[in-house]
């Protein structure tokens, strides 16, 4: 890297961590996790292709021919990945948005010496981040795709020696090398894999996404014979490799075969820009896609790819730090957000489209309050009765939700009880 780019990639770095400060992103409680990424920069990780969005389809961003453009991808602001890698014309990797890794190693509870499995390598600097703190002999991590692995191996080898990078499927972790205390995730597994139960010590914890939006921390049971903790952010992050893609919507959105139905009666804006909802529909209706409608931009979904991997995360306010022998638990579901929220979302959108297997689909037109639809499933009544029924509830946002995990399955639950989640 040439001498006057390196100064370019410093500026950015030091503009975006400025940023984060301003915004009250970084964990007060863990200030190890802002010296680790001034130390262990993101460009130093990066590939020389990253991936940009026009609007259209992801286009590619060379550091060789646009450096500057490259730069400002990696370093565009605390809430926004940047992609490291397409496949069939998805992003398949990212390097996760800074404010998300920052309050995911917050949530962990991290200390010297301490034995960590993270699943999903990628470009390797979130590993390196682990290493920085724990030790690299004492980080673990596996990556689905071999020359990601590769890639990731060569760039650790110089920036954190001893990290254990291995090829193959997260959803098993890697035994061979446990118990660990504590497993990561940097993808969003549909369910949390019972081998990362089992390969982490009683007491142990375990950080990771959950159906793409939000995370979460289950601690360990003392028997070992099951996990479970508090929600703990919302960003969004990508599916493991080989996940159906969303299904197909009709070619002509004016296709005759999309007829009148019942109008949602509401605005539909809300569907795209309150992350607490949608939390609450991805776990009421998991298989259904929730998507921006024509030139309203590009959309998320509970149940499906939620753009390019690590989005923006709110956490509650952080306790005081944490003895490292006590291992407190991570922040409270019930404290109040703080500047770490990220930003409101963006106005209500023209129109929304429903999606699920099958053939079903709605087109919510919130310019008309029209609805038309097609397919055995009415998509718009039961996304309206799921979101009654959240809005029964009081609303509940992502914090008031905990998940416990057991050989037999996972069961959601909400605050006061331990009691099912009733969305």
């Amino acid at each position: 890297m040439r001498a006057q780019h390196v100064q370019h990639a410093q500026h950015e770095q030091r503009r975006l961590h400025a940023t984060m400060a301003k915004q009250g992103l970084w964990p007060d409680r863990e200030p190890w996790i802002r010296e680790a990424m001034e130390r262990t920069p993101r460009h130093a990780f990066a590939p020389d292709r990253l991936w940009r969005w026009d609007g259209a389809a992801y286009r590619p961003v060379e550091r060789a021919t646009e450096p500057r453009r490259w730069l400002a991808e990696l370093y565009a602001g605390p809430h926004d990945p940047a992609v490291t890698q397409i496949d069939g014309g998805v992003p398949s990797s990212s390097l996760s948005a800074p404010a998300v890794v920052a309050d995911m190693l917050d949530t962990a509870l991290l200390a010297p010496g301490r034995r960590v499995l993270e699943l999903g390598t990628g470009c390797g600097w979130n590993a390196a981040l682990l290493a920085g703190r724990v030790g690299g002999e004492h980080v673990v991590t596996v990556e689905a795709d071999r020359s990601l692995a590769e890639s990731a191996r060569r760039a650790l080898d110089g920036a954190a020696p001893g990290v254990t990078v291995l090829h193959g499927d997260g959803g098993a972790g890697h035994p061979a090398d446990g118990p660990y205390d504590r497993v990561i995730a940097t993808y969003a597994p549909p369910r949390v894999p019972w081998a990362w139960v089992a390969q982490t010590r009683p007491g142990g914890w375990i950080v990771t996404p959950w159906g793409r939006l939000g995370h979460v921390a289950l601690r360990v049971a003392r028997d070992g014979g099951s996990a479970s903790g508090w929600f703990q952010g919302l960003a969004q992050f990508m599916p493991p490799r080989g996940t159906p893609p969303t299904p197909p919507w009709p070619a002509d959105p004016a296709d005759a075969s999309l007829v009148p139905s019942v109008p949602l009666g509401r605005d539909p804006g809300p569907l795209l820009a309150d992350a607490n909802l949608l939390f609450a529909l991805r776990v009421a209706l998991p298989d259904v896609h929730i998507t921006s409608g024509p030139g309203t931009g590009a959309g998320v979904w509970p149940g499906g790819s939620a753009g390019a991997g690590s989005g923006a995360a709110a956490r509650p306010g952080a306790p005081a730090t944490a003895d490292a022998e006590s291992e407190a638990e991570p922040a409270s579901h019930t404290a109040p957000e703080t500047a770490s929220t990220p930003p409101a979302g963006r106005a209500a959108p023209a129109t929304v489209r429903l999606l699920a297997p099958g053939g079903s689909c709605a087109l919510l037109d919130g310019r008309t309050g029209t609805v038309r639809r097609t397919g055995p499933r009415d998509l718009a009544s039961e996304v309206a009765m799921a979101w009654s029924r959240w809005e029964e509830r009081g609303s509940p946002s992502v914090h008031d939700h905990g998940l416990t995990v057991t050989p037999y399955g996972e069961h959601l639950w909400t605050d006061p009880g331990d009691e099912p989640c009733g969305v």
